[in-house]
């Protein structure tokens, strides 16, 4: 793999990196699994593209597709809390709604952003780096950020309230906590980030489509379980960061892929749902193999 290569899978790491973040929140903290995140990334990049052609700032354009996608994973929460609908199920609704909702933000089935400043093209001026150097630069900052952000948060009170619904809801219910609202926020926040990462996503490739949020919640777990298993996820903060680390070395993972050929045979990007299956197989193994060898270990010892 060649240097630019290299940097521009981690480019998309980190560009994707909220969105893995995101999902973490819902999948691992929450124990939600949402779908909502395949509609929500076309929303914040929907949202964005129409922001910008309309002449707003770029970064302001970034924060109303975090709006967007609060409102959409709240929409979700709503459905699964107040109307008892199965968690899974409301995503999908939501998921599905949310195609629809996008070809009427952007009247289109794409937008392009062509000849529109972006806040890439901003922080490749204000830097003076090259751009295949500012712009991993720019989403890494983005998501050290955000991380930081979210880990102070975690240690608040309602944070730690968000964490203690995922992980015991009855005991924190008789301590008076509103579980619901906690859900209903929760999954908001999860897709208000996955809606800037496909803000980000959408101004860095200069288009926002209705179809790019496609296996959006596959690449997120696939990065989440793969960031697990070579990171670990003893404490919180770890896990958050582990999670972004994972969507860097998913990235990576992939381009090695796609640049792997034996003899005839050579790895498209239509495969890119096999790889993905098969990377999460590997990392779901992993900690099985693991285990197993250290039992072997031990008894070779005695």
């Amino acid at each position: 793999m060649t240097s630019y290569a290299l940097l521009g899978a981690i480019e998309q790491g980190f560009a994707y990196g909220l969105m893995v973040v995101g999902v973490y929140l819902t999948f691992r903290v929450l124990d939600f699994p949402d779908l909502t995140v395949d509609g929500s990334l076309p929303l914040g990049a929907s949202v964005s593209a129409v922001a910008i052609t309309a002449g707003h700032p770029p970064v302001l354009a970034v924060l109303m597709a975090s709006g967007a996608g609060f409102m959409a994973g709240a929409v979700t929460g709503v459905l699964n809390t107040k109307f008892r609908i199965l968690h899974l199920l409301a995503s999908i609704l939501t998921m599905i709604a949310l195609y629809s909702i996008n070809l009427r933000i952007m009247g289109r089935p794409n937008m392009t952003l062509l000849g529109q400043d972006t806040v890439v093209d901003w922080f490749a001026a204000a830097s003076g780096l090259m751009p295949h150097v500012s712009t991993p630069l720019l989403f890494g900052l983005v998501c050290v950020a955000a991380l930081a952000v979210l880990v102070w948060f975690l240690h608040t009170e309602l944070g730690l309230a968000f964490l203690a619904t995922g992980d015991n809801k009855q005991m924190i219910t008789s301590q008076g906590v509103n579980t619901d609202t906690i859900i209903i926020f929760g999954v908001g926040l999860s897709n208000a980030l996955v809606a800037a990462s496909g803000a980000l996503v959408a101004q860095n490739q200069g288009a926002a489509d209705v179809n790019m949020g496609v296996g959006t919640i596959i690449a997120g777990l696939a990065s989440v379980i793969i960031g697990e298993t070579v990171f670990g996820h003893k404490t919180i903060t770890r896990a958050l960061i582990a999670a972004l680390l994972g969507s860097i070395l998913y990235r990576v993972a992939i381009a090695l892929a796609l640049g792997m050929r034996l003899g005839d045979f050579a790895i498209t990007p239509s495969d890119l749902n096999l790889i993905t299956a098969l990377l999460v197989v590997i990392a779901l193994v992993m900690p099985q193999i693991k285990a197993r060898t250290k039992r072997i270990m031990a008894g070779r010892v005695k």
